[in-house]
């Protein structure tokens, strides 16, 4: 594919749903009116002064936006490089970014008249981002998680059950978030009347690639004013952890079009690129269909998909929102793999040097942080999403460290 600069790397997607190659909306005849209406309401709400006064209004008062641009002094000083800032999404209610998508969609299924809700999951962030809204609107709530990530994400099952949803494991596959999104899908063409399918990351058939990075753009545009105001200028280098993407192009997408800035997708590289325990999509796998949308996959020479490994639940999942193969393939965004064990020795520098916690999801993204600091100027400045806060790994952490919780 050519890399030829487009006139905007915002730009996209096409009428169909298309980012180049890469997007568009492969699902059954069953959801294709479905998918109609919900481009059509999104459209909508995109022009309604209204909806987006009440979500503006949820959140700042809910969820508790602007989450702060923190300048990590300690972790600078210890990296000795470029001046670190971490958007500390881990602060909203719920505790990741998945709140901002969350938000923006439980308005758009009260505008379309819709009385179910339905969501997958994988670490359970989503899961419980989701059941919070449905909570606070007065919808039943059905959550679809992979019995794999039931077992080790079990502070965040315990959280969706208190906010009232039923949490369905799902036994097919590896029992991860493949295949609890398969579940969501088979249950949304079963009960396409009443039922909004919240989907947590920016993949799946088109709208939602779209609205899901557009609902996510909060934390990029915040990040922009926040930046000039510490430092005068914007920074040079954007870093943040890639599973399905949606934190990572809600941070990424509003600095597309700066040509000095460098933009850096995190992948999970799990056991390492050589086999198959890892989930590092752009980095080793190839273009395919899943989940209603062309983007690139872990796949075998046949086309069946990958089981792929993560420490991290969210980033266990064997493809990537197809704006991020776009953005790859255009050479707008480098994406890098990095190891659990990576992972997990930035999980516990954050915890020593600075005294937050965080989720082993963004651990990825300061993994590449602590290999890229180190190698620029002291008047460089990195900004990496902390995407997740890390109360729900502490038993998988604890757990590979050899502790007994």
């Amino acid at each position: 594919m050519s890399t030829v600069e487009p006139n905007s790397f915002r730009a996209g997607p096409d009428p169909e749903g298309h980012f180049g190659i890469f997007g568009g909306r492969y699902v059954a005849e069953t959801l294709m009116p479905l998918i109609l209406d919900l481009e059509k309401a999104y459209y909508e709400a995109k022009e309604d002064p209204e909806f987006k006064a009440e979500l503006e209004h949820l959140n700042t008062h809910y969820s508790g936006r602007p989450s702060p641009l923190y300048f990590a002094e300690g972790l600078t000083k210890h990296l000795g490089g470029a001046k670190i800032y971490f958007k500390r999404d881990e602060l909203n209610h719920t505790g990741s970014h998945k709140i901002n998508n969350c938000l923006g969609q439980i308005l758009l299924a009260r505008k379309m008249g819709k009385t179910r809700i339905i969501a997958e999951t994988g670490a359970g962030q989503h899961g419980v981002a989701t059941a919070t809204v449905a909570a606070k609107f007065g919808y039943p709530c059905v959550v679809y998680m992979g019995e794999t990530d039931v077992e080790r994400q079990s502070p965040n099952v315990f959280r969706m059950k208190l906010l009232g949803a039923e949490i369905v494991p799902v036994t097919s596959g590896a029992g991860t978030l493949k295949d609890a999104m398969n579940e969501a899908l088979r249950d949304w063409v079963t009960n396409v009347e009443d039922t909004y399918y919240i989907i947590g990351t920016a993949a799946g058939p088109h709208p939602y690639p779209e609205l899901v990075r557009d609902f996510q753009s909060v934390i990029g545009n915040e990040v922009r004013g926040q930046i000039m105001e510490a430092e005068g200028r914007l920074p040079d280098m954007l870093i943040a952890a890639v599973g399905g993407g949606s934190n990572a192009i809600g941070l990424f997408h509003p600095f597309l079009d700066e040509k000095d800035i460098q933009i850096v997708g995190v992948e999970a590289g799990g056991h390492g690129l050589d086999g198959d325990e890892h989930c590092a999509s752009i980095s080793a796998g190839k273009p395919g269909v899943l989940h209603g949308n062309r983007t690139f996959l872990l796949q075998d020479d046949d086309g069946q998909i990958l089981e792929g490994h993560s420490i991290s639940a969210g980033l266990d999942y064997p493809g990537i929102g197809p704006e991020h193969s776009w953005l790859k393939e255009a050479g707008r965004v480098d994406y890098v793999p990095i190891m659990d064990t990576e992972a997990l020795e930035a999980f516990q520098l954050l915890c020593k040097v600075e005294g937050i916690i965080p989720a082993l999801e963004p651990s990825h993204a300061l993994a590449e942080v602590m290999k890229r600091a180190p190698k620029m100027g002291k008047d460089q400045i990195i900004v990496m999403n902390l995407c997740g806060r890390g109360d729900k790994d502490v038993f998988t952490v604890g757990k590979a460290l050899g502790f007994e919780l």
